[in-house]
């Protein structure tokens, strides 16, 4: 039985099976012949998804309070001000 002060676990085997056909996912993307910047950005968002969900779940941030998700979350514009930078390299 559960208090009402305490959580419920969270479904970690669900978690790890979206997490596995995500894997999947990306090896079929991989693997199917189309542009390769649509190739890349499926990857991307594949693996910022997986990410994301990690993030969830197995780091506890969707348990958290929300002063601890501003602190995983100032790292974020930091990333895409250095790919930015970094792209006009190769632009």
């Amino acid at each position: 039985m559960q208090n009402d002060g305490e959580t419920a676990h969270p479904p970690y085997m669900l978690i790890w099976g979206v997490l596995a056909v995500l894997m999947f996912a990306k090896v079929g993307v991989s693997l199917i012949g189309m542009a390769r910047w649509v190739s890349i950005t499926l990857l991307v968002l594949i693996s910022l998804l997986s990410a994301f969900l990690v993030a969830l779940y197995y780091m506890h941030l969707r348990f958290e309070p929300r002063k601890l998700w501003i602190l995983a979350a100032v790292p974020i514009p930091l990333i895409i001000i250095l790919l930015a930078l970094v792209s006009q390299d190769f632009g």
